[in-house]
């Protein structure tokens, strides 16, 4: 394992711990020793991670440090590649698909020129699909999940009819077919999903629902037996 790789490790490692872990522990981890940790240490304080701690206490990452963009690994590069390309094809939400070009854009504006060079010259291509047009701005859907917003929505069912719901909004679910919006209906009084190509009309309010988005997210996933994200 390279110097850098061992480094990244190391950041990783602490990240993932919310409390003190100690210098042998680290580096059993790593496979390295002590001396050599304490040497990775320091290095990373030099760099600007905020590691505090001591031998014989533990160290611990203190939140605000963002890891270099140089230490992508090629297949790293490939996922945000991938994703951000995916994320801008979608074009019912021109907002998302524009910040996914500009996010890619920042990303590999900082990265060296190897891995700029493979980032641009990677082999995965990412084609518009088949989803049903939706004839709403889904962006809106968005700003009202992150600011826990009532929506009224019109929406069109299985059969054609049509229905006007009042409905808390806590998450989007992307699929290759279709874009569903799950929430919380105040008509049914129980969770509903509803395709966002099959809402004619939607209205943000100024209300905001009456329980936290976390909240109605953990129930949801209890209720649909659906894993928490890896």
């Amino acid at each position: 394992m390279s110097r850098t790789s061992r480094l990244l490790d190391l950041l990783q490692l602490l990240r993932n711990r919310k409390t003190p872990i100690t210098g042998p522990d680290l580096a059993a981890d790593l496979r390295i020793s002590i001396r050599t940790l304490y040497r990775d240490i320091a290095t990373l304080q030099a760099q600007g991670a905020d590691v505090v701690g001591e031998p014989g206490l533990g160290y611990v990452l203190r939140p605000g440090f963002t890891l270099p963009p140089l230490m992508f690994t090629a297949d790293e590069i490939e996922a945000i590649v991938l994703g951000s390309r995916w994320v801008a094809a979608q074009a019912d939400d021109a907002r998302l698909s524009q910040s996914a070009q500009q996010a890619l854009s920042k990303i590999t504006a900082v990265m060296p020129q190897e891995l700029r060079d493979r980032a641009e010259a990677t082999n995965l291509l990412v084609s518009r699909g088949s989803l049903t047009p939706a004839s709403i701005d889904a962006g809106q859907i968005r700003m009202a999940i992150r600011n826990e917003q009532k929506l009224i929505i019109t929406y069109r069912g299985p059969e054609g009819g049509e229905t006007t719901r009042t409905i808390w909004p806590f998450l989007i679910g992307f699929f290759q077919q279709a874009r569903v919006v799950a929430g919380w209906c105040e008509m049914r009084e129980a969770y509903r999903h509803f395709r966002i190509d099959r809402i004619g009309n939607v209205q943000v309010t100024d209300a905001r629902y009456p329980r936290r988005r976390a909240v109605m997210l953990k129930e949801w996933r209890s209720q649909n037996n659906v894993p928490p994200p890896a």
